[in-house]
């Protein structure tokens, strides 16, 4: 039996990973062109030119950057305003082109903190006076939904 070893174990050792046996594939039943189609796929979830937003995102921007300060909406509020898309779609957006606008105006719907940016988003809520819900500790946990919620028209 052969032991396996992990790519950084080979490399301390000086081993060679074994050949590859090149019709292993098309016993497995594996499509030859797979692999081909896979790479081509890849990049249908990308916007056509990266560095441009596409209709689409250009009114999800364009409607966060009119959510007024200490307001916000969640990224499904965004997309039933706009009549496309959905709140992953509006995630997406925002993960892409978000940085030039006021990100931290489009939350999840309960009002939790975006994961990794909880800071930066609370110290942008509390300059604007956004009305947060304190956790249990007596510190801020959340968005109050229901007092911050923008319609998109008041």
């Amino acid at each position: 039996m052969t032991s396996r070893m992990t790519g950084s174990a080979r490399a301390a050792t000086g081993q060679r990973r074994p050949a590859r046996d090149p019709g292993r594939d098309r016993r497995r039943g594996a499509d030859p062109g797979a692999d081909r189609r896979r790479a081509r796929d890849r990049g249908r979830d990308q916007p056509e030119s990266a560095g441009l937003p596409d209709d689409f995102a250009s009114r999800v921007l364009d409607l966060t950057e009119a959510i007024p300060p200490g307001r916000v909406m969640s990224y499904g509020d965004i997309a039933d305003y706009l009549g496309t898309g959905g709140p992953r779609q509006v995630g997406r957006v925002m993960a892409l082109w978000g940085g030039g606008v006021a990100w931290w105006r489009v939350i999840h719907a309960d009002g939790s903190l975006l994961a990794g940016h909880e800071r930066e988003a609370l110290r942008n809520y509390l300059a604007e006076g956004t009305p947060l819900r304190t956790a249990g500790d007596g510190r801020p946990g959340r968005v109050d939904m229901r007092r911050a919620r923008w319609d998109g028209v008041s």
